[in-house]
């Protein structure tokens, strides 16, 4: 086939799917995206300029992400464009819709079927806002929260066919949509991320920490409030007081992934260590570190800590799974769609520090004994969410959106 996808962050959730399309060499790519270090083998490149805003410096809320998402959508239309005056013709684009940059791909290829990949819908209650006591918006704020929506629906609108990680994600959707988005994880790679009982992690300060030692661990794209990270550091005092020989081990940066910055400035890992200063010979903050490094971190795990509010699941949960750590995840609805409290896991309560310090001490006391757990959540990882189960479930969707065959696909599946 020839494929074009899209995405901002190219290639973001596309990285395994192309590869493994570019390997077969009667597949032509094309990537349109705004990264200009990014290079795959056997593809070609498109790389776009986001359009300056039109708004001014302090724009209006309920405007700006349209005013986003109408100028990287002219821009990758143009993109497009060019493409097809150079001959190309393709068979299916795939688009991440949540910048924009598909809402004006069918203004250029009408006749081409669209696969959108469906990761997030706005919600103002029943997702990532309103969640907390602490995090209580204004009806203002949840009009901007809702409107932010506009421009996804015109662009899913637009599509033929959608895709959605997990099923919890998909029914944020609107009803009328869902009949048309299909539930596809990207996958992981669990032959990499398998357990390793020789591994060793020697940390800046020259601890070595190693596989059998009480080595609590804890992976965040940032070290912010979505992921539980103050919930998760109020919980260490009583982990290091009741385990004295536990080592803590966070891996994440301190810039906001998600969210809003702490409201008296710095970053939150600033703003945790000075409401409750912690050993910092016990306690490693390694900041993001290698791939290597990051899987040592999680083989060494004795326990693994995975918080987050209603929102996007991390891969770093399923990593962690699939190299057989012991998983204490919170108990919110991207992690109980995969994990079983008792059977691959635990969870906990989002909200409560004291009820993640004891099933933390709880998990390193029990050590070898919950080698059973550990088998499971390898279990759970690879027959539902490694890459050669989740490949070519995804391949076939694309070639079955590409020939209009459509009626056939349960989206459930």
């Amino acid at each position: 086939m020839n494929m074009i996808f899209i995405h901002r962050n190219m290639p973001g959730q596309f990285r395994h799917l192309i590869q493994a399309l570019a390997r077969d060499r009667n597949n032509r790519l094309i990537c349109i995206g705004q990264r200009p270090d990014f290079a795959m083998p056997g593809i070609g490149r498109v790389v776009y300029a986001p359009q300056p805003s039109a708004l001014p410096p302090e724009p209006n809320p309920f405007l700006a992400p349209m005013d986003m998402a109408v100028g990287n959508g002219l821009q990758v239309a143009r993109a497009c464009d060019a493409v097809r005056r150079n001959g190309y013709r393709p068979d299916l684009i795939v688009a991440h819709p949540g910048w924009g940059e598909s809402l004006y791909v069918k203004q250029v290829f009408p006749d081409t079927p669209l696969l959108h990949y469906c990761e997030f819908f706005y919600r103002p209650y029943g997702a990532d806002t309103n969640f907390g006591p602490d995090d209580r918006q204004d009806m203002e704020t949840d009009c901007v929260t809702w409107t932010r929506n506009a421009p996804l629906l015109l662009a899913l609108e637009s599509g033929d066919w959608g895709m959605s990680p997990t099923s919890w994600q998909k029914h944020l959707h609107p009803p009328s949509m869902q009949d048309r988005i299909s539930v596809r994880f990207d996958g992981i790679d669990t032959e990499i991320l398998r357990p390793n009982p020789t591994a060793k992690l020697t940390l800046p300060n020259g601890t070595t920490l190693q596989a059998g030692d009480e080595v609590v661990t804890y992976v965040a794209r940032g070290l912010e409030p979505y992921r539980g990270f103050p919930a998760f550091w109020r919980s260490l005092a009583e982990v290091l007081r009741r385990r004295p020989a536990a080592h803590i081990a966070i891996v994440g940066g301190e810039d906001v992934a998600y969210g809003k910055p702490p409201p008296t400035g710095g970053s939150w890992l600033q703003t945790m260590r000075a409401e409750q200063p912690l050993d910092p010979a016990r306690v490693h903050v390694l900041g993001t570190i290698g791939y290597a490094d990051y899987l040592r971190v999680l083989q060494i795990s004795a326990a693994h800590v995975y918080l987050t509010v209603p929102f996007v699941l991390s891969w770093s949960m399923l990593e962690a799974m699939s190299a057989g750590c012991v998983v204490i995840g919170s108990a919110t609805p991207p992690v109980q769609e995969v994990l079983r409290d008792g059977h691959d896991g635990f969870l906990v309560d989002f909200f409560s520090p004291s009820a993640i310090a004891n099933k933390i001490v709880e998990v390193l006391d029990k050590g070898s004994a919950l080698q059973p757990i550990r088998q499971a959540a390898r279990w759970t990882a690879r027959s539902r969410y490694s890459l050669d189960r989740c490949l070519p479930h995804q391949i076939a969707l694309l070639r079955s959106v590409a020939a209009r065959q459509t009626a056939a696909i349960d989206p459930s599946k």
